[in-house]
């Protein structure tokens, strides 16, 4: 898939049209004059962006998800780990943990990802 990116505030109407799904697009610039503070033609262009990036679509007035929360951000997370530690999970783990410690249920829900990721393939 290519790769998606979204900017602050992109990322803060997708998180609304997530939780709302399916939502009206009158809905949605109703929500966004009193949170953004957006005018109609300014929701409109950035719901029209985010669909043109194949987030959402906007199917005669109902928005939808294309691709849900957790895929964009799971894609956001490898892309991040690739660019950042070469790939290299461990390497990100070891980052993640250094001067820090996990509970004994944080490592349990890790040992579990690791033993199902390994199931899979």
């Amino acid at each position: 898939m290519a790769e998606i990116q979204m900017g602050v505030i992109e990322t803060q109407f997708a998180e609304m049209i997530w939780e709302l799904e399916p939502v009206s697009s009158s809905e949605l610039v109703k929500l966004t004059a009193d949170r953004f503070t957006w005018k109609r033609t300014t929701c409109h262009n950035v719901l029209r962006r985010l669909c043109d990036k194949g987030i959402f679509r906007n199917d005669n007035g109902t928005v939808s998800s294309l691709i849900s929360r957790q895929e964009f951000f799971s894609m956001q997370s490898r892309r991040y780990v690739e660019e950042t530690f070469d790939g290299s999970l461990p390497a990100f783990i070891a980052a993640f943990t250094k001067g820090g410690t996990l509970t004994a249920e944080e490592a349990a829900a890790i040992r579990r990802m690791i033993d199902e990721a390994e199931e899979v393939q």
